[in-house]
């Protein structure tokens, strides 16, 4: 049998999405557009899960929530969002949604206080990487088709969204090394800055950060740029009592 061609037209821009090179927040954009076609919805929230806490973050909203976004969480199990990311399952509540005794409101949201909500999870490989959060300001039926097409769009564009959430973490990891790699040169030129500082006029090794950092502070520059100039002065300078330069 053929799929509707309600889930043809969806797979079509699914597709064109996944073949696009978007950043995952333009791909969350993206599954909230989708999600805002399916259900002619007033407001839709996704939740992705951040593996490290077990949480559910906000990373994306039709109404803007630019406060709320990554830093607005939920644990597993927690309110409605966090109960249909823990059991996989699709929560609908057609009228009085903050009644249910699953829904835990927040002032942040005012999603939250409109009348129907549909919970989807964001399925990759299986396994749940986040929710799609659909709101209706008025009691509103969720036909079988409506949570068909966005169970629809929670299955395929999970793929996606898991891939793009991995290169978003290496890209991360990579940053944190390479800080640490910057870090760790930073504290080599220190140090060995300061222990020119201590052999050229006597000092203590507090005395010679002392004087490096105050030297920083007054001149506004960092102590890894006037590290570097005390090292090649003193590189200079022991080239020019060298005979045999």
């Amino acid at each position: 049998m053929e799929p509707p061609s309600s889930h043809v037209a969806l797979l079509h821009r699914i597709s064109s999405i996944v073949s696009s090179e978007l950043s995952l927040d333009e791909m969350l954009g993206e599954i909230v557009g989708l999600t805002a076609q399916v259900t002619e919805c007033d407001a839709c929230l996704v939740y992705l899960l951040e593996a490290d806490s077990d949480e559910v973050v906000l990373r994306a909203s039709q109404v803007p929530h630019a406060a709320a976004l990554g830093n607005l969480r939920m644990k597993m199990g927690e309110g409605v969002t966090g109960w249909v990311a823990e059991h996989k399952s699709v929560v609908a509540l057609s009228s009085k949604a903050a009644a249910d005794a699953r829904f835990k409101r927040f002032p942040a949201l005012i999603e939250d206080t409109y009348e129907a909500f549909l919970s989807v999870p964001l399925v990759s490989g299986g396994d749940v990487i986040g929710v799609i959060n659909v709101h209706h300001r008025q009691a509103h039926r969720h036909t079988s088709e409506e949570i068909a097409l966005l169970t629809f769009v929670g299955e395929q564009m999970g793929g996606v969204i898991s891939k793009s959430l991995l290169t978003e973490a290496n890209a991360r990891l990579l940053e944190e090394t390479q800080e640490m790699k910057r870090q760790l040169e930073t504290r080599k030129l220190v140090e060995r800055g300061k222990g020119i500082l201590q052999q050229r006029y006597g000092l203590s090794e507090e005395e010679a950060y002392l004087r490096l950092r105050n030297e920083s502070r007054r001149l506004r520059r960092p102590m890894k740029d006037l590290a570097e100039a005390i090292i090649l002065a003193e590189d200079l300078s022991r080239k020019s009592d060298d005979p045999r330069v």
